[in-house]
């Protein structure tokens, strides 16, 4: 097949410009993330106590209001305040949204992922400013008033410009999408949201759009479609159904039933892009999968309480309020069995053209699970150069190279939010070292910016090993190209069991 000739500028520039659009992602992840408890949790209770919740109770649907008004904002400010500059961060951009909070008649999710990161950053440029010219015995008096000089003109401008500004602009997102709603357009935003997942750009749209405008409308109606747009695991599980059953070569149909279980319970999304890599035209089936799935909500009327984070069909049902698990199923199994179809139908038409190598080489799996890492550590390398403020040095440091095994006692898989790939890694590398006879030894897995302090080992990508050396300089790092397979694992791993029984 003729090819045409492509300018590599141009290249350079659209791969630059997706790698900022997943850093973008990768930062709201790791603002939205370790939240997603309290999000749960309030879901949970709006589920369960709200007059049309499972158990309705007055007095204990009291604390839902004050929830999504106040704490989840401010936990969601906190947060991102504190990845930009630590713990005065985290305060700086709780003061700064607190103005957003109290002078708008919506809850304020995208003002405070938006002031949060801000304020934090000003704080942050006001310190660098001020290093090395303080009076010696000076310093918490500065500090403190800078930050309280600070917060409060973050307050009176929050609250009268700035606030009314992102209230409109939230007013203007709400109104486009439920025009979408109302025309029955909704199924189209499949259109952006499939490809966006397997080019790592879907935590922009999910966390960024879908979630804080669904968490409005789950405050007022109790559910909102918005938490399954793009969160569905029916198309995931339909694909990977497809390749387990007629995937071209052995290696893909062997691997599709493990990938599945991760996906489809553990909803990890992420472990099936190789395999749309592999056969890009699948990307079709993956559409209409989740058009299907999205149309079969909207004729149900079904939606979720608050966002299932991982995509988990567990996750879906728990957080599934009352007369919904009929609609939320079915949208589910839909779009698992259109994806499934449209797969095997895509499968079957190329498969002579795929042997021939014409299209992606289906047999060779990991050359496209590397890929798909690749992408998504170009968006980390910038997320990481932004945070720290030095994107070129080197993170290269030789895996244990001074370890002492019977010292070691905690390993921690470090990532931008502490699961998806890092979970599946801490797991497997768990999983090994117990067998090698080290049931003394804790391996966990965690975002860069929650490394517990006790940690003797941190397990990092490459792109993202400054911002770990930073949160803990004087722990022993390991670097890896992926956490499924290193040999770098492999090195730490015979380290830290030598002289143990391997007989499991």
């Amino acid at each position: 097949m003729t090819q045409l000739p492509m300018n590599p500028a141009t290249t350079d520039g659209q791969s630059s410009f997706r790698a900022r659009l997943q850093a973008f992602g990768g930062f709201l992840t790791a603002m939205v993330i370790p939240n997603v408890g309290a999000f749960i949790a309030w879901g949970l209770l709006t589920a369960l106590f709200i007059p049309t919740g499972w158990l309705p109770n007055e007095s204990l649907a009291s604390p839902v209001e004050p929830m999504i008004t106040y704490l989840l904002p401010l936990l969601l400010a906190y947060t991102g305040g504190r990845l930009v500059h630590g713990q005065r961060g985290g305060v700086a951009g709780a003061i700064g949204a607190i103005g957003l909070i109290v002078g708008a008649d919506i809850p304020m999710f995208l003002g405070a992922m938006i002031m949060g990161p801000l304020s934090a950053w000003l704080i942050k440029r006001i310190d660098r400013a001020l290093e090395g010219k303080i009076r010696s015995g000076f310093e918490m008096v500065v500090n403190n008033f800078t930050l309280g000089f600070l917060g409060l003109g973050l307050i009176i401008a929050t609250y009268e410009i700035i606030g009314p500004t992102i209230s409109y602009v939230n007013d203007l997102l709400l109104t486009a999408i439920n025009a979408l709603v109302d025309t029955g357009a909704l199924p189209l935003l499949s259109i952006l949201n499939e490809p966006a997942k397997v080019l790592f750009l879907n935590n922009v749209i999910d966390q960024g759009i879908y979630y804080p405008l669904g968490l409005q409308v789950s405050a007022e109606q109790g559910k909102s479609i918005f938490f399954m747009v793009a969160s569905n695991p029916g198309p995931g599980l339909g694909l990977l159904t497809a390749f387990w059953l007629f995937g071209a070569h052995k290696t893909i149909r062997d691997s599709a039933p493990g990938a599945i279980i991760i996906h489809f319970l553990g909803g990890i999304h992420e472990i099936y892009f190789p395999y749309v890599l592999a056969k890009p035209i699948t990307i079709l089936a993956m559409i209409a999968g989740g058009m299907s799935g999205i149309a079969t909500f909207m004729v149900f009327d079904a939606g979720l309480t608050a966002g299932p984070s991982p995509g988990s069909i567990f996750a879906y049902l728990v957080l599934t309020p009352v007369g919904n698990h009929v609609g939320v199923i079915a949208g589910v199994l839909v779009a698992a069995l259109v994806s499934f179809l449209v797969t095997s139908a895509l499968l079957k038409l190329t498969g002579r053209r795929s042997a021939e190598g014409e299209e992606g080489d289906e047999s060779d799996l990991q050359r496209y699970a590397d890929q798909s890492r690749s992408m998504k550590a170009a968006g980390q390398s910038v997320l990481s150069g932004a945070l720290d403020g030095d994107s070129g040095r080197d993170g290269g440091v030789t895996a244990g190279r001074s370890l002492d095994p019977a010292q070691v006692r905690k390993v921690v898989f470090a990532c931008d939010a502490g699961m998806g790939s890092s979970a599946m890694g801490a797991g497997i590398f768990r999983k090994k070292v117990e067998q090698a006879g080290r049931d003394d030894l804790t391996v966990v897995h965690a975002a860069i910016e929650a490394i517990p302090a006790d940690t003797d080992v941190v397990v990092v990508h490459r792109n993202l090993a400054d911002r770990a050396r930073s949160a803990l300089p004087n722990t022993e790092l390991v670097t890896i190209e992926n956490f499924l397979g290193d040999p770098a694992l492999e090195r730490l791993r015979e380290q830290l069991t030598e002289g143990t029984n391997h007989e499991n």
